[in-house]
């Protein structure tokens, strides 16, 4: 698998994650450690949890799965985990406080086990709009300091966000943040318009969540096969047929499923490698992140590592999944402020 540095820092990465969303609810511990191993043994490295998955559960599982192989197995996995969401019923359970980071922080070293010295990628799950980002910072900061944390991240910033804290964190002298998590896929662009830049502009690599679009872009919806049984959108069937609804509503959703079975046909790949090869290749994206359910599935997506797109697949799937904005400041307006021929002046 390819190994990518992790924005701009020194670390590298699998340029595929293995995310932990499912672990203790939708996959029960043994396969979970099956999916670790699995994970490992193609070439991945990054693994990437979060204090509020399952309660606390999946760092746990990983903690266990970690404590319970050895050291040339576990020394070559860079564990990321998250913390912002709501972890108790306390006003000061949540948030990007000092007060609730240094015991989320806390909370997840002692649920990852004693084999884990620190955390490698410490990210704010979420912008926080009551805490002083200066208060944010400086509790990371002090985190890299005691040895608790090695690098710093963000995840679900927008691009003001992103750029003010990369800013403020360099006038401070705090850690820089070197990755941002977002949703990033092929039916959610919206990243392109001003977070994508901002992290190109600040040395920020993407972590993209969500690459398959909950099942899209697998092939799982249909036209004609509305969701059922155990899909994310059949096992809560009210909730599912307004998701179906508002997605299969719009006519791009069917252009950009039908330009990426053309391509996984064309290729005789599946169409979830298409997807992910299609955003792994995106500008700015360090490593994607891959959750499933079971090993099986994860296999699959997997062999997107030896996938590579030909220049004509890639422009049709993104003439296919273009969000086209018109409104100011982005659509024409925005594209000729991000265009300028280097000779200047007019054409004669």
């Amino acid at each position: 698998m390819e190994t990518r540095l992790m924005g701009a820092s020194g670390c590298a990465v699998s340029a595929f994650t293995l995310g932990t969303m499912t672990f203790g609810k939708e996959t029960d511990e043994a396969g979970a450690h099956e999916q670790l191993d699995a994970f490992v043994e193609a070439g991945g490295t990054l693994v990437d949890t979060a204090d509020v998955y399952n309660a606390g559960v999946s760092e746990e599982i990983v903690g266990r799965w970690l404590a319970d192989r050895p050291d040339d197995v576990t020394d070559r996995v860079v564990l990321a985990t998250k913390g912002r969401f709501p972890t108790g019923e306390g006003a000061n359970d949540v948030g990007l406080s000092r007060r609730h980071l240094t015991r989320a922080i806390d909370g997840s070293l002692r649920r990852l086990g004693r084999g884990v010295d620190a955390i490698d990628l410490y990210q704010v799950h979420a912008w926080d709009p009551l805490t002083p980002l200066e208060e944010t910072l400086r509790t990371l900061d002090d985190a890299v300091r005691a040895g608790k944390v090695r690098y710093v991240g963000l995840s679900n910033f927008t691009g003001w966000q992103v750029q003010k804290a990369v800013a403020l964190a360099r006038q401070l002298g705090t850690a820089v943040p070197v990755t941002l998590q977002p949703q990033y896929n092929l039916l959610a662009r919206g990243v392109e318009l001003e977070v994508v830049p901002s992290c190109l502009d600040a040395g920020l690599g993407l972590l993209p969540w969500s690459p398959l679009g909950g099942g899209w872009l697998t092939g799982k919806y249909t036209r004609e096969q509305r969701p059922t049984g155990a899909t994310r959108l059949g096992e809560d069937p009210e909730r599912g047929m307004e998701a179906y609804g508002k997605r299969s509503s719009q006519q791009r959703t069917w252009d950009v499923v039908d330009a990426v079975q053309q391509v996984a046909q064309q290729r005789s790949a599946s169409m979830a490698a298409v997807a992910l090869a299609w955003l792994v290749a995106r500008p700015s994206v360090t490593s994607v992140i891959l959750g499933a359910r079971t090993t099986e599935q994860l296999r699959e997506n997997l062999g997107a590592a030896d996938l590579r797109l030909e220049p004509g697949e890639v422009e049709l799937l993104d003439a296919a999944s273009d969000p086209a904005p018109e409104d100011y400041p982005y659509g024409p307006a925005g594209t000729a402020q991000r265009t300028r021929p280097v000779t200047g002046g007019r054409a004669s």
